[in-house]
C-alpha cells in the first residue's frame, strides 16, 4: 500500500470501532477486508451467511475470523434481510455486501416494514476518489445506480453527496454539475439543469454547499484550464463534488480515473439510515478497505 495512502487511512480511523453487518460472508475478498478493517482499528464485523461455508472459506484462505460473530442463515434474500436487521436493531453501524446480489441487498434496505430506507427517498452511489500523488479528494455521483436523473433527482443526488462530503470534513463542498460547455444552451439539457441547480443553491433550496454551472470537467478540476478559459468563481478549478448528467459519463469517468491514474475509489450507497458498502468484484483490497474507512467516517 502506498505510504501516502496509509497516512490517509490513518487520518480516517474512527475514535471508536464501528460494527459492520456483512451480508454473504462466504466471500473471501469480503472476509479479507473485514479482517483488515479490524486489524487497522476501524471496525469489527458480524458475519451473516452459511456458518459452515464461512468457516471453510476462512480456513482455505488463511483468514482469522475468531474475533467475529457468525449468524448462520441460508439463502441470499434471507442473508440480506438478516444483515439489514442488525442495522435496524442498532447492533451494526454499517451494511456491507458480500456474496449476495446487490438487488437483494437493496430490496432488504428498502423494505417498508423491516428495512432502513432514509428520509430522502433516494438511494444513490457516491464515489470518494482519492489520489495519493495529488493528495486530492473528489466526490463523484452518480456513477453506479441512478441512470438518467431528472432535475429534482439531481437535487437529491447533490444532497446525498454533500452529506458524505460533510462527514469527510469538507464543510462547504463546491459542486460542479458537469456539462460539455460553460454556457447555457437550451438544446443541451445538461446545461439547462446546471443553471437551474445553481439557482436552487442561490435561493437556499440546496444548502450546505456552493453550486456553480454550467461547467465542464476540465474547468471544474483544473485551475489552469479555468484560467485559460477565463472562467472564475469559487468552483472553477476547485470542485469537490462532480455531478454527472447520466450514468454513462459518470461510470466511464470513474473507471478511467482508476485504470489510467492512481485514483482509489471508496464507494458508498447513500440515502439509507446507515452507509451501505457495495464494492465491485473487480475492486482491489485497497479499494474495499477505503470504502469501509469512508463508511466509518459517516458514522462518526
Amino acid at each position: 500500500m502506498n505510504s501516502d495512502f496509509e497516512r490517509k487511512l490513518s487520518e480516517m480511523r474512527p475514535t471508536k470501532m464501528r460494527t459492520i453487518a456483512l451480508a454473504g460472508a462466504e466471500d473471501p475478498a469480503a472476509l479479507c477486508a473485514a479482517r483488515r478493517a479490524f486489524d487497522m482499528g476501524f471496525a469489527r464485523t458480524i458475519l451473516c451467511g452459511a456458518a459452515a461455508r464461512i468457516q471453510s472459506v476462512a480456513r482455505e484462505h488463511g483468514i482469522n475470523i475468531s474475533d467475529f460473530e457468525i449468524i448462520d442463515v441460508h439463502g441470499e434474500v434471507e442473508t440480506a434481510a438478516a444483515a439489514v436487521s442488525l442495522v435496524l436493531d442498532g447492533r451494526a453501524d454499517i451494511l456491507m455486501k458480500g456474496l449476495v446480489h446487490t438487488a437483494d441487498v437493496l430490496r432488504a434496505v428498502l423494505n417498508r416494514e423491516t428495512g432502513i430506507r432514509g428520509s430522502s427517498g433516494l438511494l444513490s452511489h457516491v464515489a470518494a476518489m482519492y489520489s495519493p500523488s495529488r493528495n486530492r479528494l473528489l466526490f463523484l455521483t452518480d456513477v453506479a445506480m441512478v441512470m438518467y436523473p431528472d432535475l429534482e433527482t439531481k437535487v437529491r443526488l447533490i444532497r446525498n453527496a454533500v452529506e458524505f462530503a460533510h462527514a469527510a470534513g469538507v464543510l462547504c463542498p463546491r459542486v460542479a454539475p458537469l456539462c460539455p460547455v460553460e454556457t447555457l444552451n437550451p438544446a443541451m439539457q445538461s446545461t439547462v439543469d446546471a443553471a437551474a441547480l445553481r439557482g436552487k443553491n442561490e435561493s437556499g433550496e440546496i444548502d450546505g454547499c456552493i453550486v456553480s454551472g454550467p461547467i465542464a470537467l476540465d474547468v471544474a478540476v483544473s485551475p489552469a484550464a479555468a484560467n485559460a478559459k477565463g472562467i472564475t468563481g469559487p468552483v472553477a478549478g476547485n470542485a469537490d463534488i462532480l455531478l454527472f448528467h447520466d450514468i454513462d459519463s459518470g461510470n466511464s469517468t470513474v473507471k478511467a480515473m482508476t485504470q489510467f491514474g492512481d485514483w482509489i475509489m471508496g464507494g458508498l450507497i447513500m440515502g439509507a439510515r446507515a452507509p451501505v458498502v457495495v464494492n465491485s468484484r473487480s475492486d482491489s483490497d485497497t479499494a474495499k478497505m477505503y470504502s469501509i474507512a469512508c463508511a466509518c467516517q459517516m458514522k462518526q
